[in-house]
Protein backbone atom coordinates (compact mmCIF):
# COMPACT_ATOMS: atom_id res chain seq x y z
CA UNK A 1 0.00 0.00 0.00
CA UNK A 2 2.72 2.52 1.20
CA UNK A 3 4.52 1.38 -2.77
CA UNK A 4 1.48 2.19 -4.51
CA UNK A 5 0.94 5.40 -2.96
CA UNK A 6 4.63 6.50 -3.25
CA UNK A 7 4.17 5.70 -7.25
CA UNK A 8 0.91 7.42 -7.28
CA UNK A 9 2.22 10.70 -6.12
CA UNK A 10 5.46 10.29 -8.63
CA UNK A 11 2.85 10.16 -11.03
CA UNK A 12 0.75 12.25 -10.59
CA UNK A 13 3.97 14.78 -9.96
CA UNK A 14 5.99 13.89 -13.57
CA UNK A 15 1.73 14.00 -14.94
CA UNK A 16 2.16 18.04 -13.23
CA UNK A 17 5.58 18.81 -14.97
CA UNK A 18 4.57 18.05 -18.02
CA UNK A 19 1.73 20.09 -18.68
CA UNK A 20 3.30 22.57 -17.33
CA UNK A 21 6.33 22.01 -19.77
CA UNK A 22 3.75 21.50 -22.32
CA UNK A 23 2.18 24.84 -21.26
CA UNK A 24 5.37 26.79 -21.58
CA UNK A 25 6.30 25.58 -24.77
CA UNK A 26 3.26 26.25 -26.51
CA UNK A 27 3.50 27.99 -29.73
CA UNK A 28 1.92 31.17 -30.08
CA UNK A 29 -1.75 32.02 -31.53
CA UNK A 30 -1.90 33.33 -34.76
CA UNK A 31 -3.83 35.00 -37.45
CA UNK A 32 -4.93 35.17 -40.65
CA UNK A 33 -4.32 39.30 -42.56
CA UNK A 34 -5.46 39.02 -46.21
CA UNK A 35 -4.24 41.74 -48.86
CA UNK A 36 -6.85 42.67 -51.29
CA UNK A 37 -4.73 45.11 -53.30
CA UNK A 38 -5.36 46.72 -57.19
CA UNK A 39 -3.26 49.10 -59.19
CA UNK A 40 0.38 47.57 -58.06
CA UNK A 41 3.07 46.52 -60.74
CA UNK A 42 5.79 43.53 -60.57
CA UNK A 43 8.57 45.58 -59.33
CA UNK A 44 12.45 45.51 -60.73
CA UNK A 45 14.02 41.69 -59.52
CA UNK A 46 16.15 44.13 -56.47
CA UNK A 47 13.13 44.90 -55.17
CA UNK A 48 9.65 43.46 -52.58
CA UNK A 49 7.06 44.90 -51.59
CA UNK A 50 6.64 44.63 -47.87
CA UNK A 51 3.90 44.74 -45.16
CA UNK A 52 3.78 46.55 -41.85
CA UNK A 53 1.22 46.57 -39.23
CA UNK A 54 1.35 49.09 -36.40
CA UNK A 55 1.35 48.06 -33.18
CA UNK A 56 1.68 50.72 -30.00
CA UNK A 57 3.13 53.19 -32.11
CA UNK A 58 5.97 50.68 -33.61
CA UNK A 59 5.91 49.20 -37.14
CA UNK A 60 5.79 45.24 -37.10
CA UNK A 61 6.85 43.39 -40.14
CA UNK A 62 3.56 41.25 -42.17
CA UNK A 63 6.06 39.53 -44.57
CA UNK A 64 6.83 40.03 -47.98
CA UNK A 65 6.07 39.80 -51.79
CA UNK A 66 6.40 40.18 -55.23
CA UNK A 67 3.54 39.25 -56.85
CA UNK A 68 1.04 41.85 -57.75
CA UNK A 69 -1.70 39.22 -58.01
CA UNK A 70 -4.17 39.27 -54.74
CA UNK A 71 -5.70 38.06 -52.53
CA UNK A 72 -2.33 37.15 -50.48
CA UNK A 73 -2.53 35.58 -46.43
CA UNK A 74 0.24 35.66 -44.08
CA UNK A 75 0.30 34.49 -41.07
CA UNK A 76 0.58 36.90 -38.05
CA UNK A 77 1.01 36.87 -34.30
CA UNK A 78 -2.79 37.17 -33.14
CA UNK A 79 -2.21 39.67 -30.17
CA UNK A 80 0.44 42.33 -32.54
CA UNK A 81 -2.58 41.94 -34.94
CA UNK A 82 -5.40 42.22 -32.77
CA UNK A 83 -3.85 45.46 -31.71
CA UNK A 84 -2.76 46.76 -34.68
CA UNK A 85 -3.93 50.13 -35.50
CA UNK A 86 -2.69 50.74 -39.06
CA UNK A 87 -1.45 49.06 -42.21
CA UNK A 88 1.30 50.43 -44.29
CA UNK A 89 2.59 49.01 -47.78
CA UNK A 90 6.34 50.19 -48.24
CA UNK A 91 8.80 48.66 -51.10
CA UNK A 92 12.19 47.57 -49.76
CA UNK A 93 15.74 45.81 -51.16
CA UNK A 94 15.76 42.95 -51.88
CA UNK A 95 18.02 41.59 -49.06
CA UNK A 96 16.89 44.55 -46.87
CA UNK A 97 18.56 43.93 -43.18
CA UNK A 98 16.64 47.33 -41.59
CA UNK A 99 14.27 46.08 -39.23
CA UNK A 100 12.01 49.87 -40.30
CA UNK A 101 9.78 50.37 -43.23
CA UNK A 102 11.92 52.25 -45.45
CA UNK A 103 10.82 55.53 -47.11
CA UNK A 104 9.26 54.57 -50.22
CA UNK A 105 5.67 53.48 -48.82
CA UNK A 106 3.15 52.96 -50.88
CA UNK A 107 -0.20 52.48 -49.14
CA UNK A 108 -1.48 53.64 -45.81
CA UNK A 109 -4.81 52.98 -43.98
CA UNK A 110 -6.64 52.69 -40.39
CA UNK A 111 -8.05 49.83 -38.89
CA UNK A 112 -11.91 50.25 -38.41
CA UNK A 113 -12.74 46.66 -36.89
CA UNK A 114 -11.13 44.01 -39.09
CA UNK A 115 -10.61 46.05 -42.02
CA UNK A 116 -8.23 48.23 -43.44
CA UNK A 117 -9.04 50.64 -46.45
CA UNK A 118 -5.61 51.51 -48.29
CA UNK A 119 -4.92 54.15 -50.86
CA UNK A 120 -1.49 56.81 -51.62
CA UNK A 121 -2.69 59.34 -49.35
CA UNK A 122 1.31 58.54 -47.79
CA UNK A 123 2.38 59.67 -51.20
CA UNK A 124 0.65 62.32 -51.97
CA UNK A 125 -3.35 64.07 -52.63
CA UNK A 126 -3.48 64.34 -56.56
CA UNK A 127 -7.30 64.95 -56.53
CA UNK A 128 -6.53 68.36 -58.00
CA UNK A 129 -3.97 67.04 -60.12
CA UNK A 130 -2.82 69.05 -63.12
CA UNK A 131 -0.46 70.44 -65.81
CA UNK A 132 0.43 71.14 -69.46
CA UNK A 133 3.63 70.81 -72.25
CA UNK A 134 3.92 72.13 -75.61
CA UNK A 135 6.67 70.24 -78.16
CA UNK A 136 10.08 72.31 -78.77
CA UNK A 137 13.43 71.19 -79.35
CA UNK A 138 15.51 73.58 -77.62
CA UNK A 139 18.99 71.71 -77.17
CA UNK A 140 19.67 70.80 -80.88
CA UNK A 141 18.68 74.79 -81.65
CA UNK A 142 21.74 76.66 -80.00
CA UNK A 143 19.00 79.77 -79.96
CA UNK A 144 17.71 79.52 -83.44
CA UNK A 145 14.44 77.70 -84.72
CA UNK A 146 14.98 74.85 -86.83
CA UNK A 147 11.51 73.96 -87.72
CA UNK A 148 11.78 70.42 -85.72
CA UNK A 149 9.84 71.35 -82.84
CA UNK A 150 7.92 68.21 -82.98
CA UNK A 151 10.84 66.55 -81.59
CA UNK A 152 10.14 67.60 -78.31
CA UNK A 153 8.40 67.38 -75.25
CA UNK A 154 8.95 70.13 -72.35
CA UNK A 155 6.49 70.34 -68.88
CA UNK A 156 5.43 74.06 -68.51
CA UNK A 157 4.46 76.93 -70.45
CA UNK A 158 6.34 78.39 -72.98
CA UNK A 159 8.15 81.81 -72.77
CA UNK A 160 11.55 83.40 -72.07
CA UNK A 161 12.00 81.13 -70.77
CA UNK A 162 8.95 78.83 -69.88
CA UNK A 163 7.82 78.72 -66.79
CA UNK A 164 5.82 75.75 -64.90
CA UNK A 165 2.31 74.67 -64.71
CA UNK A 166 2.00 71.31 -62.57
CA UNK A 167 -0.63 71.46 -60.03
CA UNK A 168 0.93 68.50 -58.49
CA UNK A 169 1.73 67.40 -54.00
CA UNK A 170 5.41 67.87 -53.07
CA UNK A 171 6.68 64.27 -52.64
CA UNK A 172 7.86 62.89 -49.35
CA UNK A 173 11.14 61.44 -49.54
CA UNK A 174 11.53 58.33 -51.30
CA UNK A 175 9.67 59.52 -54.71
CA UNK A 176 10.34 61.18 -57.55
CA UNK A 177 8.15 62.76 -60.71
CA UNK A 178 8.88 60.79 -64.07
CA UNK A 179 8.09 61.95 -67.54
CA UNK A 180 7.20 60.01 -70.29
CA UNK A 181 6.46 59.48 -73.94
CA UNK A 182 5.23 56.01 -75.10
CA UNK A 183 7.26 55.47 -78.80
CA UNK A 184 7.08 52.87 -80.80
CA UNK A 185 8.74 50.13 -78.56
CA UNK A 186 7.23 51.33 -75.54
CA UNK A 187 7.94 54.04 -72.57
CA UNK A 188 10.90 56.76 -73.25
CA UNK A 189 11.87 58.39 -70.13
CA UNK A 190 12.07 62.18 -70.33
CA UNK A 191 14.15 61.97 -66.88
CA UNK A 192 12.91 62.05 -63.14
CA UNK A 193 12.92 65.73 -61.11
CA UNK A 194 11.32 66.90 -57.99
CA UNK A 195 10.68 70.42 -58.48
CA UNK A 196 9.64 71.73 -61.44
CA UNK A 197 10.90 75.08 -62.10
CA UNK A 198 14.25 73.31 -63.16
CA UNK A 199 15.98 70.49 -65.57
CA UNK A 200 15.26 67.25 -64.31
CA UNK A 201 17.83 64.54 -63.92
CA UNK A 202 18.56 63.56 -67.29
CA UNK A 203 18.81 64.30 -70.67
CA UNK A 204 19.59 60.48 -72.33
CA UNK A 205 17.90 61.86 -75.84
CA UNK A 206 18.97 65.43 -75.78
CA UNK A 207 21.26 67.49 -78.47
CA UNK A 208 24.11 69.23 -77.18
CA UNK A 209 22.54 72.82 -76.63
CA UNK A 210 21.43 73.44 -72.96
CA UNK A 211 17.48 72.92 -72.45
CA UNK A 212 14.96 75.30 -70.77
CA UNK A 213 14.83 75.49 -66.84
CA UNK A 214 11.74 72.56 -67.10
CA UNK A 215 11.37 69.07 -67.25
CA UNK A 216 11.61 67.99 -70.13
CA UNK A 217 13.25 66.30 -73.12
CA UNK A 218 14.50 66.03 -76.69
CA UNK A 219 14.68 62.90 -78.88
CA UNK A 220 17.79 63.17 -81.01
CA UNK A 221 20.53 61.10 -79.76
CA UNK A 222 21.41 57.35 -78.40
CA UNK A 223 17.93 55.71 -80.19
CA UNK A 224 16.89 53.14 -78.25
CA UNK A 225 16.29 49.87 -80.54
CA UNK A 226 12.78 49.81 -81.81
CA UNK A 227 12.51 53.18 -82.28
CA UNK A 228 13.47 55.74 -85.06
CA UNK A 229 15.18 59.20 -83.90
CA UNK A 230 14.37 62.09 -84.46
CA UNK A 231 11.13 60.80 -82.64
CA UNK A 232 8.01 62.56 -83.59
CA UNK A 233 5.75 63.32 -80.35
CA UNK A 234 2.91 64.71 -82.08
CA UNK A 235 -0.33 62.21 -81.18
CA UNK A 236 1.72 59.77 -79.20
CA UNK A 237 1.09 59.35 -75.38
CA UNK A 238 2.81 61.68 -72.59
CA UNK A 239 2.87 60.43 -69.04
CA UNK A 240 3.72 62.05 -65.92
CA UNK A 241 4.21 58.90 -63.18
CA UNK A 242 5.60 58.62 -59.97
CA UNK A 243 8.41 56.58 -58.62
CA UNK A 244 10.46 55.34 -55.78
CA UNK A 245 13.97 56.51 -55.73
CA UNK A 246 15.73 54.07 -55.87
CA UNK A 247 14.21 52.66 -58.79
CA UNK A 248 15.97 49.16 -61.20
CA UNK A 249 13.04 48.95 -63.19
CA UNK A 250 12.60 50.89 -66.57
CA UNK A 251 9.15 50.46 -66.89
CA UNK A 252 6.80 53.61 -65.27
CA UNK A 253 5.44 52.66 -61.74
CA UNK A 254 1.89 52.07 -61.13
CA UNK A 255 1.36 55.00 -60.05
CA UNK A 256 0.33 57.78 -62.92
CA UNK A 257 -1.72 60.98 -61.89
CA UNK A 258 -1.17 62.36 -65.56
CA UNK A 259 -1.97 61.21 -68.94
CA UNK A 260 -1.90 63.81 -71.98
CA UNK A 261 -1.56 63.57 -75.88
CA UNK A 262 0.09 65.29 -78.22
CA UNK A 263 -1.57 67.70 -80.53
CA UNK A 264 -0.41 68.76 -84.12
CA UNK A 265 0.75 72.14 -82.85
CA UNK A 266 3.91 73.01 -81.45
CA UNK A 267 5.20 75.65 -79.05
CA UNK A 268 3.79 78.31 -78.19
CA UNK A 269 0.28 75.56 -78.17
CA UNK A 270 0.02 73.94 -74.90
CA UNK A 271 -1.31 70.52 -74.68
CA UNK A 272 -3.30 69.34 -71.24
CA UNK A 273 -2.46 67.09 -69.20
CA UNK A 274 -5.54 65.01 -68.10
CA UNK A 275 -5.92 63.35 -64.43
CA UNK A 276 -5.35 59.39 -64.43
CA UNK A 277 -7.02 58.79 -60.70
CA UNK A 278 -8.14 55.57 -61.63
CA UNK A 279 -4.30 54.27 -61.85
CA UNK A 280 -3.55 54.78 -57.94
CA UNK A 281 -3.36 51.73 -56.17
CA UNK A 282 -5.80 50.80 -53.64
CA UNK A 283 -7.72 48.09 -51.85
CA UNK A 284 -8.37 46.85 -48.46
CA UNK A 285 -6.85 44.84 -45.93
CA UNK A 286 -8.43 42.01 -43.42
CA UNK A 287 -7.56 40.21 -40.29
CA UNK A 288 -9.25 37.79 -39.14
Amino acid sequence: MIKKTIFGLLAIGLFAVSCSSDDDNSAPTTADLTLNLQGLEVLGSDYVYEGWIIVNGQPVSTGTFSSATFPQTFQIDATQLDNATRFVLSIEPLNDTDLAPADTKVLVGDFNGTTASVNTDIVGDFSNASGAFFLRTPTDESGTNNGNDENGVWFGTPGMPPVPNFVLPTLPAGWAYEGWVVGESGPLSTGTFTTFNTADGAAPFSGASAGPPVPGEDFFENTPAGETFPLDVRGRTVVISVEPVPDDSVAPFAIKPLVGTAGNETAPTTHAFGQNLGSLPMGSVTRN
